[in-house]
């Protein structure tokens, strides 16, 4: 498979050791039947710590509110996965604890001036391959039946733009209360619009969450916040298991 160039602050030696990695991978010499069951061993310390802040996140603040949890920014969908794991394992039982994730599956759509001249600010950055869509949503009913009521459907992908696709599924889910909301999109304008339109949906005790604030190579994400609800009207917050990952609670 071709690689898609992304930005990176690893260093020559990381890289070459990744690609090392990603070789044994590939070569995985474990049967079928036990493969999945083993895919810690290729799990690298910078995603597993995403996975407990997430896990952090949610048995401190999710699980204690109503609402549906939304990702806005899926790529290939592994914070999908994780959610949606964690939602078997600390409520199983909530059948109206829906996760939604939104994204084009094409990259970055339009950019603005905003969105700074990083590397990585270009139209199509973040693309997946074609048809992704497809095999994440079979990832996706993959792991939803594995947890408890899988025959009660409780996660979504939206595809398109996503202030449209947002729109769209409010109208059609006028009952929506959101518990979390996750913002992975990188850039301005979606960030924007999604949290302008998510803002009559919250209660007291909504988390929403960012990966890119304060991140130089994405501003577009900071401005995009700033210019909706003020940084100082909000109290950002990291934990131990934060990389760059951010996130408040609405008071």
């Amino acid at each position: 498979m071709a690689k898609i160039k992304l930005t990176s602050q690893a260093s020559e030696q990381e890289v070459n050791g990744r690609n090392a990695a990603a070789k044994l991978f590939r070569d995985c010499p474990i049967p079928d039947n036990e493969i999945i069951a083993n895919s810690g061993l290729f799990t690298k310390r910078q995603e597993l710590t995403k996975q407990l802040f997430f896990n952090y996140l949610y048995e401190n603040h999710i699980i204690k509110s109503q609402g549906i949890i939304i990702e806005f920014g899926v790529r290939w969908g592994q914070n999908l996965v994780t959610l949606n794991n964690l939602r078997g394992i600390h409520e199983p039982y909530n059948h109206s604890r829906r996760i939604v994730g939104f994204d084009t599956f094409e990259g970055f759509p339009k950019l603005n001036s905003k969105d700074g001249v990083g590397e990585a600010i270009h139209e199509g950055a973040f693309s997946v391959t074609k048809d992704y869509i497809d095999y994440l949503t079979e990832v996706l009913d993959f792991h939803e039946k594995e947890c408890p009521l899988a025959h009660i459907k409780k996660n979504m992908l939206m595809k398109g733009n996503a202030d449209v696709q947002l729109k769209k599924y409010l109208e059609e889910n006028p009952q929506t209360i959101i518990s979390f909301a996750w913002f992975d999109f990188d850039i301005y304008e979606p960030t924007k619009a999604c949290l302008e339109l998510i803002q009559p949906y919250l209660t007291k005790g909504s988390i929403i969450g960012f990966d890119e604030l304060n991140d130089h190579n994405f501003p577009g994400e900071t401005v995009a916040l700033r210019e909706t609800l003020g940084t100082n009207n909000v109290r950002l917050q990291r934990n131990k298991f934060s990389g760059i990952q951010s996130y408040y609670e609405v008071v």
